[in-house]
């Protein structure tokens, strides 16, 4: 595919800048600034010309589905560039805290060593995560199981035991969101994914 492309835009380089002298090609110190050279690379003993172009995704929709809603497109990387941050976040502190948690005699030092993690990510973090909407905590949960491979229900069971976990599954269920939602980036949440990984590659 990359070689065919080449040969195409190669085609398209000497149709586009033919007749601009007498031997019907136009000498490359002369051409104008928005044209560069191609790199070439070598490939079964030929000389090809190259050039990397950005990946285009496409994902289909239903022929019975509206307009891709746009503006809906921009609220959502915006938010997404808001929360993902946190994300990262949540991902680091729980490699920090398996490791300690490894050094610790017994459960009791466990326990007091995540009550102080937890004051201390709280106190430090209270304030955005107040900031954040509603849908943007939603994401955040998403993200959340990406990073993780644990949905926050599972984290918060693991961490803080069953009773814990269900107790803010049913504070989350008031306010319209789902601690057990799991990441699909292949299915409901593909739009989602492919911004993310823009955001990764720091294109958005």
């Amino acid at each position: 595919m990359r070689i065919l492309f080449s040969i195409l835009f190669s085609f398209g380089f000497l149709i586009t800048v033919s007749g601009q002298t007498d031997t019907g090609l136009m000498r490359i110190d002369t051409l104008p600034e928005y044209f560069y050279k191609l790199h070439s690379v070598e490939r079964n003993g030929e000389s090809l010309p190259e050039v990397d172009i950005k990946e285009v995704v496409i994902i289909g929709r239903p022929e019975n589905s509206k307009k891709f809603p746009f503006h809906k497109y921009q609220r959502l990387v915006y938010n997404l560039k808001k929360v993902y941050p946190y994300s990262l976040l949540v991902r680091e502190r729980i490699e920090e805290v398996n490791q300690e948690l490894e050094k610790l005699p017994d459960d009791k030092a466990r326990k007091k060593f995540l009550k102080r993690v937890e004051n201390d990510v709280f106190g430090e973090y209270e304030d955005d995560i107040r900031d954040m909407t509603i849908t943007q905590g939603k994401l955040l949960i998403k993200l959340i199981d990406r990073e993780t491979l644990n949905t926050s229900y599972e984290l918060i069971k693991q961490y803080r035991g069953s009773f814990s976990a269900a107790f803010w599954q049913g504070i989350a269920r008031i306010f319209g969101t789902n601690l057990k939602e799991d990441y699909d980036p292949y299915g409901e949440d593909a739009i989602m994914e492919i911004i993310v990984q823009e955001i990764e590659s720091g294109k958005l």
